[in-house]
C-alpha cells in the first residue's frame, strides 16, 4: 500500500475479487504504519528541508530506505514459506514493488505498478497548491483527522467517478482507529526521497510488467506512468480515464483482468 496507508486501504472487497479471480491475497503493513514495527528511536525527519535538499540536487539521508522496504515484502514470503509471488503496489507501494523487481528478480512472478513513478525529478511535478495540501501535517484530534482525510482523498480522486464520502469516511475512521502514527509516515516520505531516481535499476526488470495510471492523477501525473513504462522493456501502460490518485471500484474489474493477463504471461 502507498505512503502512510495501512494494509486495510487493501478492501476485503477488492481482495475478495482478486481471490475469484484464481490469486491468494497476502496484504500486510509496511514498516512504521498500522499494527507492523515503529521505528520510534530514528532521529525525527524535517520533510521540508529533505524536499529542498533533493530540489537543489543535494543527497538526502533517512532512517531506511525503499530498499529496506522492499527487502521487508520478500521477508512476508520468506515467513510463510512462499519461493514466488506476483507483486503489486499503489504509489509508494507502487515504488517498493519495483524495487522488489530489480533486488529479488528470483522472487518475483509478475510486478503491477499502479499510479507510481521511477522517482525522476525531471517528469512533470504536482503543482504547489496539491503539495501544500498533501505536506500539510494532519491533525491529531479525532473528527478533525477523520475530515481532514477525507478532504485529501476528495482532492486526490479524480474526476471521472463519484467520490462516495459515506465509505471514505469508513475507511479514514477505521485506519485512525487501528493505529493513528503520522512520524511512521514522515519517515516513510523521507524513505521516498533518500531513495531517489532509480530509473536506471529499473530498467534491469525483466519479470512481465504492467503499469497502471490514471490520467486525473494529481500527485503523481500521467507522465511518470508513461515513465515508468518507457523505463521497463516490454512493460505494459493501462491508462484509466478520469482516475485520480486513488482506486474507485468502478475500475477494479479492468483493474482485475489487466492484472490477471499480465500474471498470465510468466512461463512456470
Amino acid at each position: 500500500m502507498g505512503l502512510g496507508s495501512q494494509m486495510i486501504k487493501w478492501s476485503v472487497e477488492l481482495c475478495g475479487l482478486f481471490v475469484k479471480s484464481g490469486f491468494y491475497v497476502i496484504r500486510f503493513d509496511n514498516r512504521d504504519v498500522g499494527l507492523s514495527t515503529k521505528f520510534e528511536k530514528a532521529d525525527d525527519v524535517n520533510i521540508i528541508k529533505l524536499f529542498k535538499a533533493v530540489q537543489k540536487g543535494k543527497p538526502v539521508s533517512a532512517p531506511y530506505t525503499l530498499d529496506d522496504m522492499a527487502d521487508d515484502a520478500i521477508g512476508v514470503l520468506d515467513d510463510l514459506n512462499i519461493q514466488k509471488a506476483h507483486i503489486c503496489g499503489v504509489s509508494m507501494g507502487g515504488k517498493i514493488t519495483q524495487n522488489i523487481g530489480y533486488r529479488h528478480p528470483s522472487r518475483v512472478l509478475s510486478l503491477c505498478s499502479i499510479m507510481s513513478t521511477t522517482g525522476n525529478q525531471n517528469v512533470a511535478q504536482p503543482k504547489p497548491e496539491i503539495m501544500k495540501i498533501f505536506l500539510t501535517p494532519p491533525p491529531t484530534e479525532r473528527e478533525a483527522n477523520i475530515v481532514h482525510s477525507i478532504n485529501r482523498m476528495r482532492v486526490l480522486y479524480g474526476s471521472g467517478f463519484p467520490f462516495d464520502e459515506k465509505k471514505a469516511r469508513k475507511i479514514v475512521t477505521e485506519s485512525y482507529d487501528r493505529s493513528f502514527y503520522p512520524s511512521g509516515t514522515k519517515r516513510q516520505l523521507a524513505a521516498i526521497l533518500a531513495t531517489g531516481n532509480r530509473r536506471e535499476q529499473i530498467a534491469t526488470i525483466k519479470a512481465p510488467t504492467l503499469v497502471i495510471h490514471g490520467t486525473d492523477d494529481p500527485l503523481l501525473s500521467i507522465e511518470m506512468g508513461k515513465e515508468t513504462t518507457k523505463a521497463i522493456k516490454g512493460s505494459k501502460l493501462l491508462i484509466i480515464e478520469g482516475m485520480g490518485h486513488s482506486l474507485p471500484p468502478e475500475t477494479w474489474p479492468r483493474i482485475i483482468d489487466a492484472i490477471t493477463s499480465n500474471a498470465a504471461k510468466i512461463s512456470m
